[in-house]
Order: C-alpha cells, then structure tokens, then sequence
C-alpha cells in the first residue's frame, strides 16, 4: 500500500517532476554511467547465463549506494517542499 504523502504527490503531478529531476541528477553525476559498467562487469564475470532477477538485486544495493548525498538531500527537500505546499492548499 502507498503512503498517503506519496499518493498526494501523484494525484497532484509532482512525482512525475521529481522523478525527472532525480534521472537528470543522476545522469549529471555520472551515476548512470557507473550502473551500466556494474551490469557490464557483471554479465563479464558471470556470462551469459547470470538471470535478470540475480542482475538486479546485485546491482540494486550497489546502484542506491553509488546515488550521491547531494542529489538525496535535493530531492528530499523538493519533496519537502511540494508536501508543504499541498498542505497550505488544504488550508485554504
């Protein structure tokens, strides 16, 4: 079940423009390019045969170790703030 803060975003539009701003950031940071050699380096290692579930959840936990503080600080705040707003509006 989703949160009520994040249904909130995606009733009004928000979390479309956040996950745009995150995939900008994180194509600026080069991290994008990181997770695409750790897929690389993991098909070379384990071939052919390695399944898309094992890809995933050995690139999972490195990928979100690799996102830089900044871009989470970022982001959080735009969150931050897009709730807030919302939240004045309600008072209205």
């Amino acid at each position: 079940m989703k949160s009520a803060p994040h249904q909130r975003l995606v009733m009004v539009g928000d979390r479309d423009v956040l996950k745009e701003l995150l995939r900008l950031r994180l194509v600026e940071c080069g991290w994008r390019d990181q997770v695409k050699i750790i897929c690389k380096d993991l098909i070379k290692e384990n071939g052919q045969d390695i399944s898309y579930d094992t890809l995933l959840s050995t690139v999972t936990s490195r990928a979100r170790s690799l996102v830089p503080d900044s871009v989470k600080k970022e982001l959080l705040q735009k969150i931050k703030t897009q709730l807030m707003a919302q939240a004045e509006n309600l008072k209205i």
